[in-house]
Order: structure tokens, then sequence, then C-alpha cells
């Protein structure tokens, strides 16, 4: 199992987000998750750096091995991805790793395009991906559906083959991907709630295809001071993902968010002060069998967050280099 730190492009400048995974690798962090927004979730928020330039410079600073999250389809055509995610792994062999999820309105509706219904989304997706692999072979790929390619040809293909996980909140789309994708990656919910839906992606990936956690924190040295940090940064994120999807600017997540309590936002992030505690439910997770577990600190002090895992939690999980 390895421990990540997650790169929010929202919450953070690129310049300022390449010093903060150069302090997480000397700290013990061995992977990272990048964002990819166009917007970010709230005006609060105030970044969206373009996470495809920052990852080739972030991955010549570390040797840490890193991800995204991307929504091919809209904002993105796949051939376009397929083409970075081929050039990342050409200078960076076998340290890059993609998850393709269905998208999200705040982010895909800038092409002005229309924002296609959930099956839609779905099955746009799936398509994406089979280009994408078939991109990265080296032959010339047509393709017409939700998406079209016409005659594209990767002369720079990837050193190794990319492995393209699949992005999933429910228990029905964990189930969906779990055929076409080399594995998972999902977010955390309490323990009953995650519990049932691995054994659901079990059910039909079988036992052997990865598993990988970003788990929301807040970590302060004072508790109270977490919780408001967590709740100024992240309360416009705790809303069920069938309704986060369908919201298009900042604006409209700040007019969603305004009457969110600090005690909801607790209900969703992991809010301590307590090293014992982060250990703890790190351990939980790993327990259900989770190969990456990635820690995205949403609230502003990075600096204190990255000493902190580095000092007192990290040297009590046990880490595969």
């Amino acid at each position: 199992m390895k421990i990540g730190y997650h790169a929010s492009h929202e919450q953070f400048s690129p310049r300022e987000l390449l010093q903060l995974v150069q302090k997480a690798e000397q700290a013990g962090f061995t992977c990272a998750l990048s964002s990819d927004h166009f917007h970010p979730w709230s005006n609060t928020q105030g970044e969206s750096g373009f996470a495809w330039s920052w990852l080739g410079a972030a991955m010549q600073a570390t040797n840490l091995e890193f991800g995204i999250v991307n929504a091919p389809g809209q904002r993105y055509h796949p051939a376009i991805i397929a083409q970075a995610v081929a050039t990342l792994d050409q200078m960076f062999p076998a340290r890059f790793w993609i998850a393709a999820g269905s998208g999200q309105a705040l982010n895909e509706n800038i092409t002005g395009d229309k924002w296609p219904e959930k099956e839609i989304r779905n099955k746009r997706l799936k398509e994406s991906v089979e280009v994408m692999r078939e991109l990265w072979k080296g032959d010339y790929v047509t393709h017409h559906g939700e998406i079209t390619v016409e005659n594209a040809k990767l002369f720079t293909v990837p050193e190794t083959s990319p492995m393209i996980l699949g992005a999933a909140l429910t228990q029905k789309t964990a189930q969906w991907i779990a055929p076409w994708t080399d594995g998972l990656i999902t977010v955390s919910q309490p323990m009953d709630g995650l519990r049932k839906f691995v054994h659901a992606y079990r059910q039909v990936a079988g036992p052997h295809k990865p598993m990988i956690l970003k788990v929301q924190i807040s970590f302060e040295r004072n508790y109270e001071t977490a919780r408001t940090g967590a709740w100024e940064q992240w309360k416009n994120n705790i809303f069920p993902s069938s309704l986060l999807s369908d919201i298009t600017t900042p604006d409209k997540f700040d007019a969603l968010g305004q009457n969110i309590r600090k005690e909801d936002v607790a209900e969703k992030v992991l809010i301590s002060d307590s090293a014992d505690f982060f250990i703890q439910n790190i351990n939980e997770f790993a327990g259900l069998g989770f190969d990456k577990i990635i820690i995205h600190n949403v609230n502003h002090n990075q600096e204190s967050f990255i000493e902190f895992f580095g000092s007192e939690v990290l040297p009590s999980i046990k880490q595969t280099m």
C-alpha cells in the first residue's frame, strides 16, 4: 500500500503546488494525485491551474508516482488525452496512471456543447477509453459514435501500458466500470457504506484489480481550527454526486453551500488534531484492500499538514515503495 498526497489545483497555484509535492515526497508520501478542473468548486478556493502542464514539471521535480482523474469526451478529445498520457509515460515510464470519469458540468460546460444525460456521458466515457487504448498500440484509429475520431495515430507511444482506472462514487457505477477498466478510484465515506461499496465492486471485478481511495481530511493542531478550515474550503463539495455533476459555475456552488453548517461538513470530512485518529482510519481503509490511499487535506494549511503526517502519521503506516 502507498500513501499519497492530493495536489488540489482548485485551491493552490501551480507554483505553490510544485513546492508542496516536493515537500510531500520529503515527508514520506510515495505517490500523488492531481485534480483536473477548469473551474474551482468555489470562488473562495480561487485557483484552476492546467494540470497537464503542471504534471511534467512535478514529475521531473520528484520521483513520485502520479495519477490524475480526467473526463475525456467533451472538454478534452480522447485522442489528445491519449497523446498527453503517452508523452508523460515516455518521459517517466511506469510512473503515471489515469482515472477516467464521466465529468461534471462545472468543467465540461465551457465548450458550449449540450451537457448530456448520465447515460450518454457513460457511453461517451467507455468509447473514449476504448479509443485511447487503441491509440496507445500505435495503430491508425477511426471511430464514429458519441465521439468521433478520424484516421488518428500516435507516433510517440507509451513506454509501458498505461493503467486506466474508473472513477466511481456509487455501487452501481463501480460495478459498471469493473469489467472494462484496470481498477477503481473512489472517495472516502463512512466505513459501513465503503465496505458495501468495495464488496459490490469485487463481485464484478474479482479480487485482483487495484483500488485507490481519496480521503478528505482536515488537520490543524487545534480541532476547531481544523473544522473551520474544512467548512471554509469544502462545504460546497458534500452534496450527492448526482447533484454536483450538473452545477455549472462556482457562483452556483457557493449559493448551494451557503446554508451548510460546520457540523454538516464534519460528517463528510475526517477532522482531527490527533495522529492516532488518522492512523486508525487509514489502517481501517487499508484493511478493505485499497492499494493506494490519497490524503487530501482540504483546509489551506498544507505545510503544517505535510510536516505533521511526515513526523507523526506516516512512520506508523507500512508503505510499499
